[in-house]
């Protein structure tokens, strides 16, 4: 299974993708529902162990889902958090 990082790096540099139909879910504590979601144009970055925004850079480790023009192409089941986690 490819990792979060190379189906991003593969979605960012191939020349037959649009990188604004990316949509990124990942975990961000205290948001509601612990999860955040973005748009390939929020990313201003891919470094080795983080994709960059404008706001934060956030680890590849708490990314959950990728989708692609709707289309899941990376997801992993995220782990249980704040007071449900038992």
């Amino acid at each position: 299974m490819k990792t979060a990082r190379e189906v991003l790096n593969g979605l960012k540099w191939s020349e037959d993708k649009d990188f604004s139909l990316v949509r990124v879910l990942y975990v961000h504590r205290g948001a509601p529902g612990d999860s955040m979601e973005l748009d390939g144009n929020a990313i201003t970055g891919l470094d080795q162990l983080f994709f960059h925004t404008s706001d934060a850079d956030i680890p590849y480790h708490r990314i959950y889902k990728i989708t692609y023009g709707g289309h899941t192409v990376f997801y992993r089941k995220r782990a249980l958090t704040g007071p449900e986690k038992k």
